[in-house]
């Protein structure tokens, strides 16, 4: 492995090596994808419910024809797309669908095999946030974390490469949700806190994901934390509108307390998870540093006050 002294500087044959690493990754990916393939045709739960991405395309479909029915469970003789035998029950925020909704002009599994491509394609442009997030971190960091984002893990009763197997086996979106955290640091990151705020709006729709990657959108937008929380609240307050509707509200919150409290940790839901651990384990020694200086002007400022 090329060694570097300075984090600063990569030379040619390093960027190279970098390079190669994470093209060997993105192309491990794609095998497992081509591996996962026969799988999206197959039914779960013993043959009872379809994939993971029916529960995106039949909340996409009513989001816009029926909101009040988002969350309802099973078939609706609607007019929506009859997906056999059952579709997924939708789990997540609201706003997610209309990031998917494009994918209602394909049918169901060839909407399901588009969505799989896209995120395949988002593959590359997340290496290269990453990348621009790690530079001054050092080789070492760089390819650590890359290595933890793009690497298909084996997990116990799940498979030698479980975390992106089920992932594009599913058409499930965490890889879609963990670039939208990325693109939301890298805003940040580059001194764009209001676009970065309305990113992290649309990335936390699984909202335990939102609350694990919380600290670090406020590290990434250190420069301008306020902005970056108002429009990021705001654009989570117009992307979920719906919620405002009683139907919507109610199914909601009979979908949280009767189903979703109980969701696990899937395979991939893996994806996103060991993304932001990784990024917040690189940074932990500077995003310690900012609290304790923000902890001891505070301490300062209650003194002052107190006098």
């Amino acid at each position: 492995m090329p060694s570097n002294s300075n984090p600063q500087y990569y030379s040619r044959n390093t960027k190279i090596f970098i390079a190669f690493f994470i093209a060997l990754l993105l192309a491990v990916n794609l095998c497992v994808f081509i591996y996962a393939y026969p799988e999206t045709f197959r039914l779960d739960d013993n043959g009872n419910l379809a994939k993971d991405f029916s529960a995106y395309y039949t909340g996409a479909y009513r989001l816009w024809h029926n909101s009040g029915s988002i969350y309802t469970r099973g078939i609706l003789n609607d007019g929506e797309t009859i997906i056999n035998p059952h579709p997924q029950d939708y789990k997540y925020l609201p706003n997610f669908l209309i990031l998917v909704s494009p994918f209602l002009f394909f049918s169901y599994h060839t909407g399901l095999i588009a969505f799989d491509i896209f995120q395949l394609a988002l593959l590359p442009l997340m290496a290269l946030m990453l990348y621009q997030l790690l530079y001054k971190k050092g080789l070492a960091a760089i390819l650590v974390v890359s290595a933890f984002v793009f690497l298909p893990f084996p997990l116990p009763h799940w498979g030698p490469v479980a975390t992106y197997f089920w992932q594009w086996a599913e058409g499930q979106g965490k890889v879609f949700e963990t670039f939208l955290f990325v693109l939301s640091f890298y805003l940040g990151f580059t001194g764009k806190p209001k676009i970065s705020g309305v990113a992290f709006a649309f990335a936390a729709f699984d909202p335990r994901f939102g609350l694990l990657g919380l600290p670090l959108f406020l590290f990434y937008n250190k420069t301008d934390q306020g902005a970056a929380v108002k429009t990021g609240l705001i654009a989570l307050v117009l992307s979920n509108i719906v919620l405002f509707y009683p139907a919507t509200a109610l199914g909601f919150w009979n979908m949280i307390f009767n189903r979703g409290l109980g969701t696990g940790m899937y395979a991939y839901a893996f994806i996103p998870f060991f993304t932001i651990i990784a990024l917040i384990a690189v940074n932990t020694k500077e995003m310690a540093t900012i609290l304790s200086k923000t902890l001891h002007r505070r301490q300062i400022s209650r003194r002052i006050s107190s006098h």
